[in-house]
């Protein structure tokens, strides 16, 4: 069994090893990368990610990446391309290998088939004198000095480099092709990252979002309709114009001056400089104005027309946090 401060300087081993591995890919951002992201930007197909072993793992993740971020992409396992999933590469499809030796029996079976069919191929590999970087027509460089593996067998640092480089891959496409927040929302429509990007309150209000009260309406009244809509407030209106809000804070302010309040109406007590925001506003964005604020509700308008209240309970539902 390994002492405390052993266990600790192997795990801190690991990651300066591979933190220096990840450093000198710097060396790989070369004229290569540049073509290769040229290429993709230019191509009208798909890319087409192969690889076997550990870096099959690395490739499916690197596909999920780059669909994410706008570039169309499709995992291919080297051992089914042989018996058959060659098929999925079609013409203008680009095909890039991920393979840490280069050499690896099953991408030597599949390069000579995929330059017969006339794809592009990039060699993503951790050997520049391996047969995947001689085949490739560009080879991006992701060697290491050494696994993190004690044995220098497992495949640690090496998956590490090759995961780095898929990702300074998409990251760079999305620049030079301008991806915006907007165009990852369409992307991530689920989840608490989509809706923070996607959901608008006109999604969420409904008909129970729009509690009202005339400008003249009893104290009664208004309690009556704020418990109804269960919001926390309600609005004042006179001749369907925003005069104001009413929240149940309003409500116990009165009351903590012990005052009568018969005779006291909606005009009396609302606060005249609501925080409003419109309906197309991010639901995200409706929740940092009032955190900023240190308030539970908005006025929801449309343009000039008052069309209802927001509550910070209604946001934290919807899982926009």
């Amino acid at each position: 069994m390994k002492s405390s401060t052993e266990i600790k300087k192997i795990a801190k081993d690991t990651v300066v090893l591979e933190a220096k591995a990840i450093k000198n890919l710097e060396n790989s951002i070369n004229d290569d990368f540049v073509s290769v992201i040229n290429l993709i930007i230019r191509s009208k197909g798909r890319l087409i990610v192969a690889g076997i072993g550990k870096s099959a793992n690395i490739a499916n993740k690197i596909v999920a990446t780059f669909n994410s971020t706008g570039q169309p992409s499709v995992f291919l396992h080297a051992a089914d391309a042989i018996h058959g999933d060659l098929g999925n590469i079609q013409k203008g499809d680009i095909v890039l290998c991920i393979s840490k030796s280069g050499n690896t029996p099953e991408i030597k079976a599949i390069l000579p088939f995929i330059k017969n069919m006339g794809n592009p191929l990039i060699g993503l590999t951790g050997n520049m004198n391996s047969f995947l970087a001689r085949e490739s027509d560009f080879a991006l460089d992701v060697s290491v000095e050494k696994e993190a593996c004690p044995n220098n067998l497992a495949p640690t640092t090496s998956t590490t480099a090759q995961l780095v480089m898929g990702d300074a891959l998409a990251v760079t496409l999305l620049a030079c092709k301008n991806f915006t927040d907007k165009d990852f929302a369409r992307f991530h429509p689920g989840g608490t990252l989509g809706k923070r990007l996607f959901l608008k309150l006109a999604d969420i209000l409904n008909e129970n979002s729009s509690p009202s009260v005339c400008t003249d309406a009893t104290i009664n009244e208004v309690i009556i309709e704020i418990s109804k809509n269960r919001l926390g407030a309600t609005a004042v209106l006179e001749n369907n114009i925003l005069k104001g809000i009413i929240t149940d804070g309003d409500l116990r302010r009165m009351l903590e001056k012990g005052d009568s309040f018969s005779n006291l109406s909606a005009n009396d007590i609302m606060c005249i400089n609501p925080k409003m925001i419109d309906i197309t506003t991010l639901v995200y964005d409706a929740l940092q104005l009032m955190e900023k604020n240190n308030i539970s509700q908005l006025i929801v308008m449309d343009n000039t027309s008052y069309v209802g209240i927001v509550h910070i309970h209604e946001i934290i539902k919807e899982g926009v946090i």
